[in-house]
């Protein structure tokens, strides 16, 4: 069935690929500063130490990250960024183990597998970041 997929469409749905996964990290990197007190203040209120500095490095690594990977520039560092930020925001940020009431639980069990999803697509990419890549830096 390969030779059913032209190039073309293989770059289109790599570069759409790199796009979707991207804009969500890039968004949410930018929201770490722009609703900085917000957001760290939310990381208190989940335990996580050091909440404003760690909202601060969580925002950076994300907001790299997603940038270094849509370019495809530095794509290993940059998926890397993005699979230990959500290894900390998963562990750190959605302790559903921790909570009794069980529609919070449900939540919290519902964001802590979406990170662990979204951190090893971010494995996957790293994995690959040194085969070939269309339209990179």
């Amino acid at each position: 069935m390969d030779f059913l997929v032209s190039d073309g469409f293989r770059t289109t749905i790599h570069v759409g690929g790199r796009v979707l996964f991207c804009t969500l990290f890039i968004m949410m990197g930018m929201m770490h500063f722009v609703k900085l007190d917000d957001v760290s203040a939310m990381a208190a209120s989940k335990g996580v130490p050091a909440a404003k500095p760690a909202t601060i490095v969580g925002g950076l690594m994300i907001l790299v990250g997603g940038v270094f990977v849509l370019l495809g520039w530095h794509r290993f560092i940059g998926a890397g960024l993005i699979a230990i930020f959500l290894f900390f925001s998963a562990t750190l940020g959605h302790q559903f183990w921790k909570e009794s009431d069980p529609t919070v639980k449900r939540g919290e069990m519902a964001h802590f597998m979406k990170d662990l999803a979204l951190a090893g697509a971010a494995l996957l990419i790293a994995f690959y970041a040194s085969s070939f890549w269309p339209m990179t830096l």
